[in-house]
């Protein structure tokens, strides 16, 4: 029997196609498809798969037993298009010429944008909707992402040496420490960890949970500070090894509670996107200041013609592929071109940028969601000694040596 492989553009309902931004497993985000025809798409070898999904109400979902042996995304080829419903997931999918004309066709129809008057309000008003938000899904929404180790091993278990030999070494030379002694959470610790839009926990948790490192801190943070509530009631959040505090990154003049060049890792899982464009630069040239030379900045967020964006509607446009939801929060979708011009312009240097094209399937409807994601790795750049003070000055953008 010959099956028709469908592209879902639309999905009902804002808080459905959310989950995994937000905080459940990315391959196993809650859509209800409405789909349109479109011919089936070539298939590239490329760089997981999410094999054991369980099917609930609110659509596919990991099994969590299964999930922490879930390969990195890139293994499994739709080669067969009537092999589509096998699998819940088929990774590195490579849409044709009509595919990509019928998704920039869609993007167009619907770029006319919000008044300004409107899109001020969204702007000023964006702490009360993330609020309000998590008030009414508190934790019961989100799910823990399973995924996070095998697409980023810098969570797991380090091997670090101790901590006043690492942070007073640059490519072998002595270099003044820049803590100068100071008291801020986690000043002990041999390994910092920093999530930004840490939501309810469900990236915090399982690395506390999965990475047993006595030296490792983590720090989390969230514009909202409901969410920061939830995180401070959670049972598994413990003072010692962990600080969660409110924090707006958009505003690149608010001060952390964390010194410069302190921190080995710092995570955006679907937040920049949040962002009003115009403030994302400032905001990660910021974010580089607080990583060690050789620490490294991970991010996983939406990319251009993800199923998100194909489905909004007249009037939800703010800019250039820049939009609002129903409940008032907003989102941008990225290409890998337009992040890595923010990471390299903060000074940092590309270790992965790559598009995660999946398509998920949904075998008891028998409908296919085509997703688009981009996952980055970047690392502040470990300066020669004789550029040292460069770095240890207060420039705002800094530049690595070419």
């Amino acid at each position: 029997m010959s099956v028709q492989i469908m592209s879902e553009w639309s999905i009902g309902g804002d808080v459905s196609w959310r989950a995994a931004e937000l905080g459940a497993d990315t391959d196993a985000e809650h859509v209800r498809p409405v789909h349109m025809s479109m011919a089936a798409p070539a298939v590239a070898a490329g760089p997981s798969s999410s094999e054991n999904m369980t099917e609930t109400v609110n659509g596919p979902t990991e099994d969590s037993a299964e999930a922490q042996k879930r390969p990195q995304f890139g293994t499994r080829f739709l080669t067969d298009p009537r092999q589509v419903f096998q699998h819940n997931a088929w990774d590195n999918v490579e849409w044709s010429a009509e595919q990509e004309q019928a998704a920039q066709k869609k993007v167009q129809e619907n770029s006319q944008p919000l008044p300004a008057e409107k899109q001020e309000e969204f702007d000023n008003r964006a702490n009360e909707y993330w609020n309000d938000f998590y008030t009414i899904h508190e934790n019961r929404f989100f799910k823990d992402r399973h995924w996070l180790f095998t697409e980023f091993p810098e969570l797991a278990p380090q091997q670090k040496p101790p901590q006043e030999a690492e942070e007073n070494l640059i490519n072998g030379e002595d270099v003044p420490s820049t803590h100068n002694d100071a008291v801020f959470p986690g000043a002990s610790a041999s390994y910092r960890i920093l999530e930004v839009g840490c939501g309810v926990g469900n990236t915090v948790f399982p690395i506390l949970k999965t990475n047993n490192d006595p030296g490792l801190f983590v720090y989390c943070c969230d514009f909202s500070s409901t969410a920061v509530d939830l995180v401070k009631s959670n049972p598994e959040y413990d003072p010692s090894c962990c600080h969660a505090f409110v924090h707006d990154m958009s505003d690149a003049s608010a001060e952390y509670p964390i010194p410069d060049h302190s921190l080995d890792v710092i995570v955006l899982i679907f937040v920049l996107s949040a962002l009003h464009p115009q403030k994302m630069q400032n905001s990660i040239n910021r974010l580089a200041r607080l990583l060690k030379p050789g620490g490294v900045l991970l991010l996983r967020d939406y990319g251009r013609y993800d199923m998100a964006q194909l489905r909004f509607k007249k009037g939800r446009c703010l800019s250039d592929n820049f939009y609002v939801r129903g409940d008032g929060t907003r989102v941008y979708f990225f290409t890998q071109d337009e992040l890595h011009d923010l990471f390299s312009s903060a000074g940092l240097e590309k270790v992965q940028n790559l598009v995660d094209r999946r398509l998920q399937v949904n075998r008891g409807k028998q409908l296919t969601m085509y997703r688009v994601w981009v996952q980055c790795k970047y690392r502040k750049v470990l300066l020669p000694p004789q550029n040292q003070d460069c770095l240890y000055g207060e420039t705002e953008n800094i530049r690595a040596e070419p």
